[in-house]
This record gives C-alpha cells, sequence and structure tokens, in this order.
C-alpha cells in the first residue's frame, strides 16, 4: 500500500512538471472575465495587426489594451448568446470552412484528380491525334430565302477563287471571315480532338493533309473553307499535368475533393454524423495542430462577433438617432468648420432651360434636402434623363462649373455638356462652416458612433473584470 501511494505521488508530480512546463512555454498574459489569453493568442494578433506597414504603430503594451477592448465586445456578444445566432453560425462556418475544407484534400487526391482528367482526354481522342484547323466563314440563316442562299453560295465560291489564285488563307480570313473571333487570327480555330467542332468540319479538317485546304462544304450554320494548319499527339501526362492542375484549381478542384472526403465521413459515421458535424470535428483537430490555424479560426468567430454586437448595440442605433445626432452636431459645432468656403447643394445640368426652371422650383420648395435626388427622379427623369444631378459638398476647385456659378471663377473656359446645355445649382453657401448636422452628415455619424463605441467600451470595463499580467506580457515576441 505504501509503495502504491509513493508512486501515485510520483505519478503526481511528473504531471505538475509537465503543467508548468506547458504554462511557461506558453504563459497567460491577460485574464478576461476569468478567461485565460495566452501568449501565443496575444502574439498572433499583435504581430498580424501591428506589422511595419501600419500607419498607427503600437507598443506591446497599447496594443495591450486595443486587445482588452476587443475581447470585452466578444464577452458581451458571448452573453448575449449572438453565437446561438443561426446567422452567425452560418457565416463564422463559411469564413472558417474556406481554410479548413483545402486541408481536407491530400496531393495523393489531387494527383488522381489530374490523372484522372489527363486519362479522360485520352480516351475522348480515340486513338486521333489533334488538329489545328483554321476557317473562312460565310454565315447563312436555317431560315434564309433561296436569294440569301443563293448571295452566299456565290460569296464562297467567289473567295474559294481567289484563294486557288495563290493569296495566303490567313490574309483573306482576317478580310473575309465572317467568325469574328478566329478572323483576326487568319481563321486559325486552335487545338482541338474529336466531338469539339461541328461534325461537317470536324470530318472535313481530319480527311485534310497538314497545309492542305478544302472545297467550300456548307454546315448546319453557313458555308466554310478549312485550312489544315497542323497536327500533333497529345503532350505526355509530366508535360501536361502542371496546366491540367491550374485548370482544375481555378474550377474548384480542391473544394470538390473535400467535398467528396466530407461524404465519405458521413457515410462512414453510418448516418449519425452531418457534413456540418464532420467539418466541426476536422476543424478541431486541424487546429489542435496548427496554432496559426487555431487563432485565425478564433480571429473568425470573434471578429464576427464583433461587429454583431456593435452593429446592434453601437453603430446602427446610433446612426438612426437623429436627434443626438443634431444635438451632438451642435456641441461640437466648432470641429467641423471649413477651411474654404463651401457650397451645400446640387448642381443641376438640363436639356433646356425651361426644365431647368422647374427643377430649382421644385426643389427650392422642398426643405427636406436628403428628398431632392426623389424629386428629380420621380419628376423629371421618370422616362427620361432630362435632369443631371449631383448633389454634395462642393470647395472650389472641386467642380469647374459650381466654381463658375457659386464662386464667380472665369478661369478658363468651362466645359459645358452639349447634351445638357442649361446650367444650375441650388443650396446654400457656408462661408465658414456647416449649418445643419446633415451638410457633414458622414463625419458627424462616424464621430458620434466612435463616441458611442468609447461608452459601450467603458461600460464593459465596469461590467467585465480584466487582470494584466506584465511580467509575462514583457516576454511578447514583436516579429
Amino acid at each position: 500500500m505504501k509503495h502504491q501511494s509513493l508512486f501515485l505521488s510520483f505519478i503526481f508530480y511528473l504531471l505538475s512538471l509537465t503543467a508548468t512546463a506547458q504554462s511557461s512555454a506558453d504563459p497567460v498574459v491577460m485574464k478576461i472575465n476569468g478567461k485565460d489569453v495566452t501568449r501565443s493568442e496575444f502574439e498572433y494578433n499583435f504581430n498580424k495587426n501591428n506589422t511595419d506597414g501600419v500607419i498607427d504603430k503600437k507598443s506591446v503594451e497599447e496594443y495591450a489594451e486595443l486587445f482588452v477592448n476587443y475581447k470585452l465586445k466578444v464577452e458581451a456578444a458571448l452573453d448575449a448568446k449572438l453565437d446561438t445566432l443561426s446567422s452567425y453560425q452560418q457565416e463564422f462556418r463559411s469564413y472558417r470552412d474556406q481554410q479548413i475544407r483545402p486541408l481536407l484534400v491530400t496531393p495523393e487526391a489531387e494527383e488522381a484528380e489530374v490523372r484522372a482528367y489527363y486519362d479522360n482526354m485520352l480516351k475522348q481522342l480515340e486513338g486521333k491525334q489533334l488538329i489545328e484547323p483554321a476557317h473562312i466563314f460565310v454565315r447563312l440563316l436555317q431560315q434564309a430565302t433561296p436569294e440569301q442562299q443563293a448571295a452566299a453560295k456565290a460569296r464562297i465560291d467567289s473567295i474559294n477563287s481567289v484563294l486557288a489564285q495563290g493569296r495566303d488563307f490567313s490574309e483573306v480570313a482576317m478580310q473575309c471571315s465572317e467568325d469574328q473571333g478566329t478572323a483576326r487570327r487568319g481563321g486559325v480555330i486552335g487545338w482541338i480532338g474529336p466531338h469539339q467542332l461541328l461534325k461537317e468540319l470536324e470530318d472535313a479538317a481530319y480527311a485534310l493533309q497538314v497545309g492542305e485546304v478544302s472545297q467550300p462544304l456548307q454546315s448546319t450554320v453557313g458555308w466554310h473553307i478549312i485550312k489544315l494548319m497542323d497536327t500533333k499527339p497529345l503532350e505526355p501526362y509530366d508535360t501536361l499535368a502542371p496546366r491540367i492542375r491550374t485548370f482544375l484549381d481555378a474550377r474548384g478542384m480542391k473544394d470538390k475533393i473535400a467535398g467528396t472526403v466530407v461524404d465519405s465521413l458521413v457515410k462512414i459515421s453510418g448516418g449519425q454524423k452531418t457534413a456540418e458535424q464532420v467539418l466541426d470535428e476536422e476543424s478541431e483537430r486541424l487546429a489542435a495542430q496548427d496554432d496559426e490555424l487555431k487563432y485565425l479560426i478564433q480571429e473568425y468567430h470573434d471578429g464576427l462577433l464583433l461587429y454583431e454586437i456593435c452593429q446592434r448595440q453601437v453603430w446602427e442605433p446610433a446612426a438612426k438617432d437623429t436627434a443626438a445626432l443634431e444635438n451632438y452636431f451642435k456641441k461640437n459645432k466648432k470641429n467641423y468648420s471649413f477651411e474654404k468656403p463651401t457650397y451645400a447643394g446640387a448642381l443641376l445640368q438640363a436639356q433646356d432651360a425651361q426644365v431647368l426652371k422647374q427643377v430649382q422650383k421644385a426643389l427650392k420648395k422642398q426643405k427636406n434636402e436628403n428628398r431632392w435626388a426623389d424629386i428629380v427622379k420621380t419628376q423629371f427623369n421618370k422616362d427620361s434623363v432630362q435632369v443631371r444631378f449631383e448633389r454634395r459638398m462642393f470647395t472650389q476647385g472641386d467642380n469647374a462649373l459650381v466654381d463658375s456659378l457659386v464662386f464667380k471663377v472665369r478661369e478658363g473656359k468651362t466645359r459645358i455638356n452639349p447634351r445638357y446645355p442649361a446650367t444650375a445649382v441650388v443650396g446654400r453657401l457656408l462661408k465658414k462652416g456647416p449649418k445643419y448636422w446633415y451638410d457633414v452628415n458622414a463625419q458627424v455619424v462616424a464621430d458620434y458612433q466612435a463616441m458611442k463605441e468609447q461608452e459601450f467600451v467603458d461600460e464593459l470595463r465596469r461590467r467585465y473584470p480584466v487582470v494584466i499580467y506584465k511580467e509575462a506580457l514583457a516576454t511578447v515576441n514583436k516579429h
């Protein structure tokens, strides 16, 4: 009994040494809401998002604060159970599976797919060589009248006579063939095998010797004169394999093979697992073998949750709260002053002066400038574009017409569109800054959202405990 006790004590001692070694190899750099963040996870994010190309490069300590904010938003999303939404799960799996599915494909499976494609090419040749035909084409519709049929026959016979006199085939093809796709190449169709052309053309082409030109022959689409440019056997597998692989890759070969692998794993389970469950398991297995993959998948998971929680609780509500936006603008109006006089309004270009006056009158009646575009579209451009409309904040130098109409700039000749010669503006000249918040809508919304997001982060820092282990953080490897 004593020996057994000593043995168990030794086992526990070994386990504690292993745990200590693992801990020191990848220490915890912070704990957020009771959850550990290891150095390797932090390093992955720090080095990925803080490269030399980043304009505002952060120190480890500065980035740690941003990372805490990031993780706090994820915690809020998890508490709100946003990860249980079917829309979230579908989007997350879509991103994750783009990484996982290719990893299920073995080099052997790819090689087999390429080899099968090559073998099928050989089979389709039916023992024949590849040929490179060229043709001169005169189109003839199936419903052609007798007169049209006679005209097409006369034209192909005339071309045939010219060739019989020794004219260069490619020259005549470029000038006379009605197949524009091949005419620019001197009539050359390209390398083909059996069953890749109309039967009449294929039979005639394979019956020719290299350099020989056929007599005019009729197909279901018109008349042709064919020249056999060259022949060759199919290249060996080793020669063609790289090109076949590139061709198949562009057409989703890896995804197709991955689908076969998943289907086989579902079958092996006896139908106890769905394809989705199989991919979940394979994701866990592969991530356990590769930290880079593990943290990339974690990044998808957390990033989508962060977006969802911010969209629901910060960005969308802030963008829709016009009263709050107006109040924010009034309190911070000095932040939106202009360096140059600015014209808040619309540039109008109309087909005639009378229409232009009607548009100006209609827009001046409508105080809500956000509705101006709808008025122009529904009242004046319903059936055709009578008026060109451009609404935004114009500063001097942005638009020559506005410079001339508003800022009275007379430098050079202003170009007038001949289709829309009548020009005018409707709006307000702002000399020092915007009058209304919607004059600088995008900037005000972005600034207000940023303020509300900071308030959200402050509230999360009060809600969730955060501990940063500075000694461990100091060991972060900055690539």
